[in-house]
């Protein structure tokens, strides 16, 4: 029995067993934990059941890692991992032909699998504490898994996985290249992020038209941004969704919002035009393009991404115009880092 790729799933199955090995091998599991004696129950949202049904981790009081793989497929790294007696192995698949292979071609699966859409699944109820990430991510989903894995970043210490070679370069970026963009920040404000290796369409099956790489993420040691989280992705979202734009151009909304509670006049700020070329909001392009479903034709690197930067965010402004007279504002969003966005938020709020 054979899975067939299936192309709304953005099925293209690992082949090579060096790079499945290495793939599982990539896991540091250095954050080992013992389990809580009493699991979590499943929620409503885990009525999915196969086989004997889907069984929450935990209860062994035994010391081991929890691990969730995602999209098993044929199990190509899961036949490393459900050997490892230091492994709490689960795996979550939505393909229902891919489930009935597993459960057909591995022993031990009972009550580790369950068939359900992770994007959707409440992951507390499988691990009531921590563990990691690991699978051949879908490359048309890979932005909404890491949104969710963010969602629960105080449980998922570490991920490997493997996605689009140019997604894996883009959330690895670092400030002042084009390529830097919303992933960048907001996964690099919670992870340390390690480009591990690339892999050529050789192998898989069927082939990808684009190249694939792994990397890693470990869980830094940021417990707080120190600013407000919702706004802090808002002006992230917001500055990236322009990003050919200077900041002051881009944030205009949530400067107005801004100028709006303090009583400022902004009919000046209203009433001029750009000064710049007009842009149509690109949040949307820039999270396809996270997904690899488009490509843009490459550009010149923009010489002011290199310049200096000068100190921002520290304008004592009782009105508007002296409030963006900071020098942040005339810098574009691929320059500033973790750090300068947190401060370019309490400075909006």
């Amino acid at each position: 029995m054979e899975v067939r790729a299936k192309k709304a799933l953005g099925q293209h199955f690992l082949t090579d067993q060096r790079i499945a090995q290495a793939i599982v091998d990539a896991l540091l599991l250095d954050w080992n934990s013992t389990q809580p004696a009493s699991a979590g129950r499943p929620a409503p949202g885990l009525s999915e059941k196969v086989g004997k049904g889907f069984k929450a981790a935990g209860g062994s009081g035994e010391s081991y890692s929890p691990v969730l793989e995602v999209g098993p497929g044929m199990g190509v790294l899961t036949q490393y991992l459900l050997p490892r007696e230091d492994i709490d192995l689960k795996l979550v698949e939505i393909d229902g032909e891919s489930v009935e292979y597993l459960l057909t071609h591995f022993a031990g699966m009972q009550g580790k699998l369950l068939q359900a859409d992770f994007l959707s699944l409440p992951l507390e109820r499988i691990f009531p504490g921590k563990f990691a990430v690991i699978g051949n991510f879908p490359y048309n989903i890979s932005s909404q898994i890491f949104f969710k894995i963010l969602d629960y970043r105080e449980q998922i210490p570490e991920v490997v996985c493997m996605i689009q070679k140019e997604v894996a370069e883009r959330i690895a970026e670092k400030p002042g290249s084009k390529t830097y963009g919303i992933l960048s920040v907001l996964l690099q404000a919670w992870y340390d992020i390690e480009y591990l290796f690339g892999v050529g369409p050789g192998c898989f099956a069927p082939p990808p038209k684009v190249d694939s790489a792994v990397i890693r993420l470990t869980r830094n040691g940021r417990t707080s941004l120190g600013c407000d989280e919702n706004l802090f992705k808002a002006v992230v979202k917001t500055a990236f969704g322009q990003r050919r734009k200077t900041l002051r151009n881009s944030l205009k909304p949530i400067i107005l919002e801004k100028a709006e509670r303090l009583g400022w006049d902004a009919a000046e700020f209203i009433g001029n035009a750009s000064d710049e070329a007009a842009d149509a909001p690109e949040l949307e392009l820039m999270l396809l393009e996270d997904d690899g479903r488009i490509d843009r034709k490459k550009g010149k690197k923009r010489k002011e991404a290199n310049r200096p930067a000068p100190a921002i965010c520290t304008v004592q402004a009782t009105s508007l115009a002296a409030f963006l007279a900071d020098p942040v504002f005339e810098r574009r969003p691929e320059t500033l880092s973790v750090e300068d966005f947190v401060a370019l938020t309490t400075f909006l709020a």
